[in-house]
Parts: structure tokens; C-alpha cells; sequence
């Protein structure tokens, strides 16, 4: 399959034109209006500093369905403990940079650039990209972030600083998008860490097909705060 390059026009092809390894297309911008339409259409960005921007569609796709989700017998007892607070939308811009800055470190580079920070504050700030903080005697000690269409949230990236940070911050992140109906989470690529929780891979056109169905749903867009019922 070739790889496409876009121009200025809002468009994109077909997800199942991608490359075996999932590329589907180079160029174009990160402007509110594309990404939304690639997260639309089951394409997210992908690349690191000074590559050209790269937009991915994989096959197959993790996926996290609300009905598939559980969690370890430790992590529930940690969660008990309220070892961590965790709150939504409080501090999007820092989870977005303590992202970017442990994947720098642990692995030399990282592929949230500082054009890919501005452009997901910037759908924080629409009320499409949302974040989840676990915080520890007052510290940010880890979090996830990602972007939410209809009923599906898209997972973008996590990180802790103290052991357990990012996964009380994920089961709290599940547990209320299944009290608000959601149907579907886009874990986007296989990690033994987010199988864990029951995360699954699933054909392209499976997650096309469900995808479809969610985006049926309204958004739920503004900040999000945690239900109590």
C-alpha cells in the first residue's frame, strides 16, 4: 500500500489503505479540525521532534470494551486504601508534560512534541481531551490522558511517578466513563500493562464497526468532574 500525503485539504483516506505496520498517511497539520476528524475516522498522530508528522491506523487495535474490564485483587486493595486522590481535568497541562517528559527519559525521546502539547491543550481548552491526576500529599504523582468522541475515549498516554499512580488514575478513568455509558476505549497499541486490565485486540474493521456505533452517542464535551452515584 502506498503512504499518502496530505495536503491542506481536511481530508484522509481510508483507514484500511494503511501499511501492514499501521502508517497510513504523512503531512498535514494538527489543527482541532483534523485531529478530530482522524479520531472520527479511528486515525490518531504519531511521530518524534523533527520527524514529519505521521498519522496511524494499526491492525490490529487494542481495545478496552467496559464489559471486558477488571482489575487486580492488589490494585483494589490500593484503590481501598485511598492511597491516592484522583481528580479529572485539574491539571491536563501537567499530566500532558510529566507524559512527555518520562517517555523522554526513559527511552530517549518521546513522540508527545512540543507541537503535539499545544495541539491536545488546545483540545483540552474545546473540551475534547480530558486528563486524569492522581495526586499524593499534594504532588501530582501520575496520570493519563487522551481525547473522548461520542461514547469512546481514546487513551493517548500515561505516567507515574510513584508505584500504582498511573493505574488508580485508569480504574477511576473506566469506572466513570462506564457510569456515563461509554462503550468503547481505544487502547490503540498492545501493551502487556493495559491487557491486564482486560484490553484486547480486535480486527480494524471490528474496530471501525464499533467506533461507528460510538460516535452515534453525543460528546460528553467541558471538564469533567468525578460522579459520586
Amino acid at each position: 500500500m502506498p503512504i499518502f500525503r496530505l495536503s491542506d485539504e481536511l481530508i484522509f483516506p481510508a483507514p484500511d489503505l494503511a501499511e501492514d505496520n499501521g502508517l497510513l498517511a504523512v503531512g498535514g497539520d494538527l489543527s482541532e479540525e483534523r485531529l478530530l476528524l482522524a479520531y472520527s475516522m479511528g486515525i490518531f498522530p504519531w511521530y518524534s521532534e523533527g520527524d514529519p508528522l505521521l498519522w496511524w491506523a494499526p491492525e490490529p487495535r487494542l481495545v478496552l470494551l467496559p464489559e471486558d474490564f477488571q482489575t487486580s485483587r492488589s490494585l483494589r486493595q490500593t484503590i481501598k486504601k485511598e492511597a491516592f486522590k484522583v481528580t479529572l481535568d485539574t491539571a491536563f497541562e501537567r499530566v500532558i508534560r510529566n507524559c512527555a517528559s518520562v517517555h523522554l527519559r526513559d527511552k530517549g525521546a518521546t513522540w508527545i512534541t512540543r507541537e503535539m502539547i499545544d495541539a491536545y491543550i488546545n483540545l483540552h481548552n474545546s473540551g475534547y481531551a480530558h486528563s486524569v491526576e492522581s495526586w499524593s500529599d499534594g504532588e501530582l504523582a501520575g496520570g493519563i490522558y487522551g481525547v473522548s468522541l461520542g461514547s469512546a475515549f481514546f487513551g493517548e498516554s500515561m505516567f507515574a511517578k510513584k508505584s500504582d499512580a498511573s493505574k488508580v488514575a485508569f480504574v477511576t478513568l473506566v469506572r466513570q466513563l462506564i457510569k456515563w455509558s461509554f462503550t468503547l476505549i481505544d487502547c490503540q497499541v498492545t501493551t502487556a500493562h493495559l491487557k491486564s486490565f482486560g484490553a484486547r485486540d480486535i480486527p480494524r474493521s471490528d474496530f471501525m464497526m464499533l467506533l461507528k456505533s460510538a460516535l452515534k452517542a453525543p460528546t460528553k464535551k467541558g471538564k469533567w468532574k468525578i460522579s459520586v452515584n
